[in-house]
């Protein structure tokens, strides 16, 4: 059995009646609802029928909706920048630098060397830069306290999970509230960074190890996991948890995630996340 899942400012189940098998379940008065329908084949339709309109519309399988795993990507998807370009700005090469992590996040470029060639031009940025761009520049993007607090209270277990720096994912996942991060090492030599990075890269690979490995240690199938993210790094472990039954989502991503992943958020902000699992409002936590 599938529901579709709608979200976004005014959003009606009569828009999409001929689509029912039966009647729409509220999830926030005109804003979010579930609509119970027969087969995969109504999502086309449903998005055709919503043309024009900020929605956002996914086909869910109506079992195990409320996941017990959530891995995030934090630049971009939890936070509102790329911090390596925001250095990049502290250095100088915010444009030089920005053009690169644009290739790779569509996956133009290998990430694992786009990020070497990126820290690279960064030898001799003085470490005070790193604080003063996490406190001058990164801000959690809007639901990212509401979603990491609501799937905790549900018994989730809740990973940030970065291709950028460890400097910047612990902040960001105390300022946030998750369990666990992972992230890059830059090196330094006590006063500014050498240009190097600690081995081995966290990429796409370890994005999907991380995932794997949590589950594991969860003794959860990947059909209860989450994985959301914005950039081709993100899409192994998005497909992995999608095509086990779990949610992968791309989240207001580059057109290559958004194609291949099997959920989408392009218009509303993270607490659509908790939407696609089927919470209401009232089980929400707004932090």
């Amino acid at each position: 059995m599938f529901v579709l899942n709608v979200i976004g400012k005014g959003a009606a189940p009569g828009l999409f009646t001929d689509l029912a098998s039966g009647a729409p379940v509220i999830l926030s008065p005109g804003f979010a609802f579930d609509l119970p329908v027969v087969g995969t084949g109504t999502l086309t339709w449903a998005r055709d029928l919503a043309r024009g309109l900020t929605l956002d519309i996914n086909l869910m399988a109506a079992a195990k909706r409320k996941k017990k795993l959530l891995i995030a990507d934090m630049d971009a998807t939890i936070i509102d920048v790329e911090c390596l370009d925001e250095l990049a700005d502290m250095a100088g090469l915010k444009p030089k630098i920005a053009a690169i992590t644009e290739r790779a996040m569509k996956g133009e470029i290998e990430f694992e060397a786009a990020l070497m060639e990126r820290v690279g031009l960064l030898k001799g940025l003085k470490l005070e830069a790193l604080e003063r761009t996490y406190s001058e520049r990164v801000r959690l993007n809007p639901g990212a306290k509401s979603l990491i607090a609501t799937m905790r209270a549900h018994g989730a277990h809740t990973m940030l999970v970065s291709g950028g720096f460890s400097y910047f994912t612990r902040r960001v996942a105390e300022a946030a509230g998750f369990h666990a991060e992972r992230g890059n090492t830059l090196l330094d030599d006590g006063a500014v960074l050498t240009g190097a990075i600690a081995m081995p890269i966290l990429g796409r690979e370890g994005k999907l190890q991380a995932l794997e490995e949590a589950a594991a240690k969860l003794n959860i199938g990947l059909d209860e996991t989450l994985a959301v993210g914005d950039g081709a790094n993100d899409l192994a472990m998005i497909q992995k948890a999608g095509q086990n039954g779990g949610l992968g989502v791309a989240y207001h991503a580059k057109p290559v995630v958004a194609q291949a992943a099997g959920a989408s958020i392009a218009h509303n902000d993270l607490t659509a996340l908790l939407y696609l699992q089927g919470y209401t409002d009232s089980e929400i936590s707004r932090a």
